[in-house]
């Protein structure tokens, strides 16, 4: 249970009396960037814009340089820096990795994830990081991947759209990419299929319950900890979401792991390699391996629906507000794939998947525009100084915005926020790489994402098969805007008509 002293106390009481004061003054309603008020900090800043925090921070990041200290309430504890600074992002992911783990305090947000992989840290985290290497390197995984990513485009994915087609009604787009994307997962991780891409739309309690867990993910960064930890003792507000998010996980998860006791070991099962790394080092989860396999499990899963769903969530509704890049893509498949010729839509493999650059690129734009994962929380343990010339202190709270990297005309340009593939595109017409300290839509340094090439290959396939299908029409008046929480979400999804195209 949650204790409160004096200065919390004094805190709840004091914001009641002098907040309405300072909501009403002249200086809060002219000025666009944090004034650092006696006792409050700048905590009414963050108050002011938490309903549209990605795109405050990043016009913050624009007027001070990439680089800002924020001040909080004298005794919260909420003093950071927030930066994205390609250099400074350099630097704490790569240059001084090892100066810069996970930490308690990232363990204190991200409780609800325990001993997996985004928390871990040294020996632990060198465990998952190797387990999960060696078992996508494997040499039948691209090809067991491409073929049950694209069985679940016919058997689910085209099924459930045609459906939308022929009752002429609209289609949550995002809904559709979570549910596929969580399907897919499961499969991987817990070889278990829940179907929840099926015509009547099921609902499973686990599937939906990451879109409450991440909202709460967002406001743990940025409150006064003693704040949502007060939530959480009374089980109220964003707290009370999370902690039914955590039910609904390990409802789901624990029934399905095996710990291997007389049961045939499947060595092409990824928590049967996890279980035998853990049982071979040693190390792990103090809770034991159930818990173990189930941390394991859950940051796979959060991983694995939420970045490709994003991701494609946002190219379509950019295609949709650039249509010139739909026609582009379209000929680059028939192009490629030789589908003009074929006349016929046809499975296409991971190697020639590699022949889509064009669309490669619009998938690029969209995560460096919308990055699934919007910030990353630091903190070093020893004194460092930045390229940027701030000093820290041990423990010092760093937030990097790897939303505002993609959007700082310093980094990418004068047209940092058009949609444009061709930027993707070499000399030579082949696929651009950017160095993953500009790009950190799939983290940088040592903690890149290790399923960067297997989202590209399964948002390809889903991409392709859509566009080569179907016509999409946004709803109008339908609000698509970024939601505020820790992944980028589409605030109120993607509502899209489909029709069918004629080629």
């Amino acid at each position: 249970m949650a204790t409160f002293g004096y200065p919390e106390i004094f805190f709840f009481t004091f914001i009641v009396i002098l907040l309405p004061a300072v909501l009403r003054s002249r200086s809060w309603r002219k000025s666009s960037g944090p004034t650092n008020w006696p006792l409050l900090g700048m905590l009414p800043w963050l108050l002011r814009i938490s309903r549209r925090i990605h795109s405050s921070a990043t016009q913050l990041m624009n007027e001070s340089g990439g680089t800002f200290e924020f001040k909080g309430p004298w005794f919260c504890n909420m003093d950071m820096l927030i930066t994205c600074d390609p250099a400074n992002i350099h630097h704490i992911f790569s240059r001084n990795f090892s100066n810069y783990p996970k930490g308690p305090e990232f363990r204190k947000i991200f409780d609800v994830l325990g001993d997996g992989i985004f928390n871990a840290d040294f020996e632990l985290w060198e465990l998952h990081r190797r387990t999960t290497l060696s078992f996508f390197s494997h040499a039948r995984f691209h090809t067991l991947l491409g073929r049950a990513v694209w069985g679940k485009v016919e058997t689910a994915l085209l099924p459930v759209l045609d459906s939308f087609l022929e009752q002429g009604v609209a289609v949550d787009l995002q809904d559709i990419f979570q549910r596929f994307s969580f399907d897919n997962i499961c499969k991987l991780v817990l070889d278990y299929d829940p179907q929840s891409l099926s015509i009547d739309l099921p609902y499973v309690p686990c599937e939906k319950a990451f879109n409450g867990a991440i909202e709460a993910l967002l406001y743990r960064h940025i409150l006064p900890e003693s704040l949502w930890k007060l939530q959480k003792w009374l089980g109220v507000g964003k707290e009370k979401k999370l902690m039914e998010a955590w039910k609904a996980f390990d409802e789901f998860i624990y029934p399905h792991i095996t710990l291997g006791n007389g049961e045939q070991k499947d060595d092409a099962k990824l928590l049967t390699t996890f279980r035998k790394a853990y049982e071979e080092k040693n190390i792990g989860s103090s809770n034991g391996l159930r818990v173990f396999l189930r941390d394991t499990a859950l940051s796979l899963m959060f991983a694995g629906r939420d970045t490709t769903s994003t991701c494609l969530t946002w190219l379509f509704w950019l295609i949709a507000k650039n249509p010139l890049t739909e026609t582009k893509i379209l000929e680059e498949m028939e192009s490629k794939l030789q589908l003009k010729e074929d006349k016929k839509w046809r499975f296409f493999s991971v190697e020639e998947s590699r022949k889509l650059i064009y669309l490669h690129g619009a998938l690029c734009e969209s995560l460096r525009l919308f990055p699934p994962v919007a910030l990353e929380h630091k903190a070093p343990i020893a004194p460092d100084t930045l390229p940027s010339g701030n000093y820290l202190e041990p423990n010092t709270k760093i937030i990097v915005s790897f939303y505002s990297t993609g959007r700082m005309e310093s980094v990418w340009g004068k047209d940092c926020l058009e949609f444009k593939p061709e930027r993707w595109i070499s000399k030579g017409g082949g696929t651009k790489h950017e160095p993953s300290y500009k790009f950190p839509a799939f983290n940088a340094g040592p903690r890149t994402c290790l399923g960067k090439e297997m989202a590209f290959v399964q948002m390809k396939m889903v991409a392709a098969a859509i566009i080569y299908h179907y016509n999409l029409q946004l709803v109008e008046d339908h609000p698509v805007t970024p939601s505020d929480s820790v992944i980028l979400q589409a605030k109120h999804g993607l509502k899209v008509r489909l029709f069918r195209r004629n080629v």
